[in-house]
């Protein structure tokens, strides 16, 4: 129905609020000077944005429509640098051709939003700038960024509430969810008010959808990861609370916002310099074999990594295959007892009739995403290259029998990447599973189905953010970045597809110290989106360029500058004498104190007796390596500096 047949009523009007474009265009202006309106036709209310130098011409094109394909076209000649179903984002959108010609080439910014179809609005500013806000459709559009440059959001905001609810997001304090005057649908679930609907041919929708969703498994655990980011499990639409931010408004935040800042002043970042991997290991152990000092393993691990010929062996004592108190003999039963275990575990699946499978839909389904994920997995390394390799064998027999040690999880997408270089490395089909279910242990949380580990995580990376660069955020978040969705594969499966194979493993080594805190991933995140702050700061990047240059960083990153950036980091935020208690906590500073810490220290000596309790030719170890336990433990263990 044309809009132009209804009676139109002004409902709000504000002067100087400008259109940031992002035009690639040299003949096109990059910031519009313009009206923003509240205007009714036909009583439907309407959130409208015109040019100055449009007033008094046609009518605001309608920005939002309900019909599918009306978004603009895909680029299919976008190469992510990997497989398709592994990019972060698999399309980019153009701006489609509109039908109409614009009057002057600012004329085609000017858009109209019916306040029923809005979802949300995020309010932020520049460190030295003017509030801005981004409004998002239920279909998944972000507009351009409006900047009040004379001010005029609260006024704004008192004029839309008149139509519709505006609930504060409890995990965001500057994005607001819009809900009709209507009692009940505050209890709508993220999924039901269809933000992300399936049939919607945006970037944003296909960004949040896993090409394997149909499908059995796979990255369908964590694909919903962008339904339920902004909703805590408890209290869905809970608005934040005084005690809840990081810093006292400034005393021109407008009633109704929270600016979230940290209030703290960082100093320069201090030089960090890489050490040596290391290359000698018998002169660690003593006598008996056992680990004389873990902590300066680690410690030395951290500094430089280890030496190729090294990492069998060390790599077993980092992901907990062997303790680090324990003897040669004590290794050696272990090793025997892990052995059984995991072949009793192997014969459960390969007993497994084909006429039991059939009925069996959740071990068929197991079977044939590996199956799928193992033909391509690491083909470019020799290890896993060709046809009828070993290789492939052994990585699909050992993620099959995971799934029998972990029947909750089962197999997820992308364990495949995490199990690669530790077969490559120990060439062994038992000591690659149980060095999995080590390293599972730290990240499984990430495939979850809850996802609610992913969603925290991105949310500390926020933190960080804001610390250590609150300008580059405050950009991302002004381009619909400021969720730094685009880190989710880094996180997910720590940077397995940014760097070289070989680099990958001398990168997990060091975070497998968990030093100088078991979030250094996320300060790795940081350290790379700082090292591409020139690139943004002041570009004419909008969100889709964002995303795609994000994927473009992959094989191109080095990883010891990447490293010195991420020590960097914690180095400075740890000598900054007021810290947020949230960033603290992020980076292990900060613990609450907890019962169970008073029997922590003991727990290194317990592990070495419950994986020797089945086995009776350790029996006569045991007194022996209690002792020497619990003289390691009494020892005070080394800060990091």
């Amino acid at each position: 129905m044309d809009i132009c047949c209804f009676v139109t009523q002004l409902v709000f009007e504000k002067e100087g609020v400008y259109l940031h474009t992002n035009a690639k265009r040299s003949n096109q202006d990059t910031t519009i000077p313009g009206f923003i309106r509240i205007v009714e036709r036909g009583g439907e209310p309407a959130l409208e944005w015109s040019a100055l130098e449009d007033e008094g011409r046609n009518a605001a094109a309608v920005f939002y429509t309900k019909k599918d394909g009306e978004g603009g076209v895909e680029d299919t000649n976008f190469d992510p640098g990997y497989e398709p179903d592994w990019a972060v984002i698999s399309t980019v959108k153009r701006d489609q051709v509109r039908e109409h010609p614009p009057v002057k080439e600012t004329s085609q910014w000017s858009f109209s939003l019916p306040l029923s179809e809005l979802y949300s609005l995020r309010r932020s500013r520049f460190s030295l700038g003017r509030n801005f806000l981004v409004f998002t459709s239920r279909g998944g559009h972000p507009l351009p960024p409006l900047h009040f440059h004379r001010g005029g959001t609260r006024e704004l905001l008192r004029a839309m509430q008149r139509y519709i609810i505006l609930a504060p997001s409890p995990v965001d304090g500057r994005l607001f969810l819009a809900y009709p005057h209507d009692s009940g649908a505050l209890s709508q679930s993220f999924d039901e008010l269809h933000l992300f609907d399936d049939g919607s041919s945006d970037l944003v929708s296909r960004f949040i959808q896993d090409p394997y969703a149909t499908t059995f498994g796979g990255f369908s655990k964590v694909t919903n990861f962008f339904r339920g980011a902004l909703r805590p499990p408890d209290s869905p639409f809970h608005p934040r609370g005084p005690q809840d931010h990081h810093g006292p408004p400034s005393a021109d935040d407008e009633p109704g916002f929270e600016l979230i800042t940290c209030g703290v002043e960082l100093g320069p970042k201090p030089d960090v310099t890489r050490g040596q991997p290391l290359d000698k290991w018998e002169e660690f152990l003593d006598p008996e074999g056992r680990v004389k000092d873990p902590q300066q393993i680690k410690e030395l691990v951290f500094r430089g990594g280890i030496t190729p010929s090294l990492r069998k062996d060390v790599w077993k004592f980092l992901l907990g295959f062997y303790p680090w108190n324990s003897t040669v003999k004590e290794r050696e039963d272990i090793l025997r007892m892990k052995t059984d275990e995991y072949f009793r575990m192997k014969v459960q699946w390969k007993s497994v009739s084909e006429e039991q499978e059939m009925r069996n839909s959740l071990l068929r389904g197991y079977r044939s995403l590996i199956e799928r994920d193992v033909s391509r997995t690491d083909r470019h390394n020799t290890f896993f290259s060709g046809n009828d390799n070993p290789g492939l064998t052994l990585l699909n027999d050992v993620l099959m029998t995971y799934c029998m040690f972990n029947f909750d999880l089962g197999y997820v997408q992308g364990m495949s990447d995490l199990l690669a270089p530790l077969l490559f490395v120990t060439q062994n089909e038992v000591e690659s599973f149980w060095c999995l279910t080590g390293f599972m242990e730290m990240v499984h949380q990430n495939f979850e189905e809850s996802q609610e580990a992913m969603k925290q995580q991105l949310l500390q990376l926020s933190l960080l953010m804001k610390a250590l660069d609150p300008e580059l955020l405050d950009y991302l978040d002004s381009q619909d970045s400021g969720s730094l969705c685009f880190c989710f594969r880094w996180l997910l499966i720590w940077f397995k597809r940014e760097f070289s194979f070989e680099d990958i493993l001398s990168l997990w080594e060091v975070l497998w110290t968990r030093l100088p805190c078991e979030n250094f991933h996320l300060l790795m995140a940081a350290s790379i989106l700082e090292s591409q702050r020139g690139e943004f700061i002041g570009s004419d990047h909008d969100f889709n360029t964002i995303l795609k240059h994000i994927n473009e960083l992959t094989m191109k990153l080095d990883l010891q500058t990447v490293l010195r950036g991420a020590e960097a980091n914690y180095l400075q935020l740890a000598c900054c004498k007021e810290l947020p208690v949230k960033v603290q906590e992020v980076i292990g500073l900060y613990v609450p104190p907890s019962p169970d810490d008073e029997t922590s220290a003991e727990s290194e000596s317990h592990e070495t007796q419950q994986l020797l309790s089945q086995s009776q030719a350790a029996a006569t170890e045991t007194s022996q390596s209690s002792n020497s336990t619990a003289a390691a433990a009494a020892r005070p263990r080394p800060t990091y500096p």
